[in-house]
């Protein structure tokens, strides 16, 4: 015969392994390979919009040369 705290360990990782697999689980579909943009002209300014966005995401930088 188990201790009794061993039962109870037992008892209590079984209730935890039944609990994570209760939980709702989100499923988040892939990407349809059937999905295409609708023209070629939709791309090239989709693509311009996400460059354009990178760079007001990207802090300004320079060089500043001082002569001595």
């Amino acid at each position: 015969m188990l201790e009794p705290w061993i039962i109870e360990q037992i008892r209590r990782r079984e209730e935890e392994e039944r609990r994570r697999q209760d939980r709702p689980r989100l499923e988040v579909p892939e990407r349809d390979e059937r999905w295409k943009p609708e023209s070629e002209e939709e791309q090239r300014r989709q693509e311009r919009q996400d460059d354009e966005n990178e760079d007001r995401d990207r802090p300004q930088r320079g060089v500043v040369i001082i002569e001595m």
